[in-house]
């Protein structure tokens, strides 16, 4: 079975999306997402121009080999780009090996290891009223676990306040916004916050809480420290690990599980992390790290430090990446949890698919492949509209991490 075409679909239902489509000489063909938000021209040109003229040609059913041309055949390796583009093909390439198959992804990785797969929601507010009657909402919805976000009072564009119930979109503008931060006031809040879901929702409900690359190493510490009486899931990206050592100081002052990779594209980004048992979670995703093919690897190699998986799952991963996530999920032996930020009703239009929630839990369902396709001509009526993430300054205006 050769690759015979292979084309990129740029839509916008309510946010950009890149999607990679294959086609076969026997009539099939495969989806792969390639979204790099803020950033979606860059993965579109160099799909375009170095990736899909080497795919004419080749044995769609040899997707190892593929991967390693692209990854190995490639002197400039790894990066969002160049792994977010890997990620593409080798996501279609699965989903038309289990359509060849008759069967879905889950079942050609090795089954199932659980019967669904474990989700959380996002619940956030302007202020603590606000983001308990959210994480209420989400309660009543039928989730288990929710990842609570609040504006901070003082901080102008506080991250994780979203400008919806359930569809949250942090890119904003055709230039970047500007936010401020202000870590002494977040730091004093941040407890506050919990302190007031665990007597609002009780102790059965799972919270977790992204710090987004906010602070520095002994920051981190004294935040998991602080938040320790509440029981978090986990912590997410509580300082910028391009310094994998930098969880060594974390994990000395903290027992708050730690969660951290959603930026990371191979699994040299998250080795030192994992094999010094430094993080609980790797939350590696299939569009940013390389395609099920590599997530492989990562999961791998994560099961024999029992760090589990918790992979990225916001509505800027398109519903063909999570369509593959929840495949990946439902076999992986160590998974943890999955990310599950719901798309806007015209997105779910644009990809229909054939997973579906239910008291928590997702399931990728049964179709062959990783039952997610694409309506091009409802595509074609949503045009790409560019933006940027924000960034975010100290408030004597030094640049930080947003």
């Amino acid at each position: 079975m050769k690759i015979t075409n292979a084309r990129v679909i740029v839509t916008c239902p309510g946010r950009n999306f890149v999607t990679l489509k294959i086609e076969t000489d026997e009539g099939l063909h495969g989806i792969g997402d390639a979204t790099l938000n803020g950033r979606e021209k860059a993965v579109v040109a160099y799909l375009e121009d170095h990736v899909i003229p080497v795919l004419i040609g080749k044995e769609a059913n040899r997707i190892e080999d593929i991967w390693q041309y692209l990854y190995r055949g490639a002197y400039w390796r790894r990066g969002p780009v160049t792994m977010s583009a890997i990620a593409a093909v080798d996501t279609a390439l699965w989903d038309i090996k289990g359509k060849a198959a008759n069967m879905p992804v889950y079942e050609l990785l090795g089954g199932a290891s659980r019967e669904g797969v474990l989700v959380y929601g996002h619940a956030n507010g302007a202020d603590i009223e606000e983001t308990t009657d959210a994480v209420g909402r989400y309660i009543e919805l039928g989730y288990k676990a929710i990842r609570a976000q609040s504006g901070v009072p003082g901080v102008k564009g506080a991250y994780g306040v979203g400008r919806g119930d359930l569809y949250y979109e942090p890119a904003d503008g055709t230039l970047p916004t500007e936010t401020l931060w202000n870590t002494s006031a977040y730091l004093n809040f941040a407890p506050q916050l919990f302190d007031r879901l665990r007597r609002d929702h009780g102790n059965e409900v799972e919270l977790l809480h992204d710090v987004h690359h906010r602070l520095t190493p002994i920051e981190a510490g004294r935040l998991g420290k602080s938040l320790e009486p509440y029981r978090l899931f986990w912590m997410e990206d509580c300082t910028p690990a391009e310094n994998q050592e930098a969880f060594k100081l974390v994990r000395q002052h903290t027992v708050t599980p730690l969660a951290v990779g959603e930026i990371f594209n191979s699994i040299h980004d998250c080795r030192e992390l994992i094999q010094n048992q430094l993080i609980d979670y790797i939350r590696t995703t299939v569009v940013h790290a390389g395609g099920i093919t590599h997530l492989r690897q990562i999961a791998a190699l994560a099961s024999l430090y029992q760090v589990r998986t918790g992979s990225h799952g916001a509505t800027d991963l398109s519903p063909a990446c999570m369509g593959a996530a929840l495949h990946f999920d439902l076999w992986v032996p160590n998974f943890g949890i999955q990310e599950y930020m719901r798309h806007t009703p015209e997105t779910d239009e644009v990809f229909p698919h054939s997973y579906s929630f239910k008291d928590g839990y997702l399931h990728p369902g049964t179709s062959p492949g990783i039952g997610v396709d694409i309506d091009e001509t409802l595509a074609a009526k949503y045009p790409y509209d560019p933006k940027q993430l924000p960034v975010a300054r100290l408030e004597d205006g030094t640049m930080w991490n947003w």
